[in-house]
């Protein structure tokens, strides 16, 4: 198994967890001294006070938690966040109300997943010319789905 080392930096920090054995993503919470109010179309950048150490090769992806957005409209904005395995400082997620109410943030809500995965570098090579596929250079749609 490979290991996510993870510094607390605030006392309101939570560790992250899985909430069940199969689990993709692990809970972040927020770690905030007051409760945030996210108007309908605000955003806010909410602290989980943690910074984590990725293992080498691996990124965070930071995802919406599924449960925050069917019943409150609350998204991550930037769904998924990227943390780079060389961050080392706190870890905050920007959230997004496109649900109608207020939706206030409280200590230690779970805001969102962190799911750590492998990324593939690659070298990059410009060319004059690509190889054809049966999509060639078709947009959105163009499969037919």
């Amino acid at each position: 198994m490979t290991t996510l080392r993870v510094k607390l930096l605030r006392e309101s920090a939570i560790p992250p967890r899985y909430a069940s054995d199969g689990a993709a993503g692990l809970d972040l919470a927020a770690a905030i001294d007051a409760p945030v109010r996210l108007a309908p179309g605000a955003r806010a950048a909410i602290p989980t006070g943690l910074a984590v150490e990725l293992p080498a090769g691996h990124e965070g992806q930071v995802r919406p938690r599924s449960g925050l957005a069917s019943k409150h409209g609350v998204t991550v904005l930037n769904a998924p966040g990227t943390i780079d395995e060389d961050y080392r400082g706190e870890l905050a997620v920007l959230l997004v109300n496109l649900g109608q109410d207020e939706h206030v943030i409280q200590a230690g809500d779970r805001i969102a997943q962190l799911v750590v995965a492998p990324v593939q570098r690659v070298a990059v090579e410009t060319a004059g010319a690509l190889s054809d596929t049966a999509r060639g250079t078709g947009g959105f749609g163009s499969t037919g789905r």
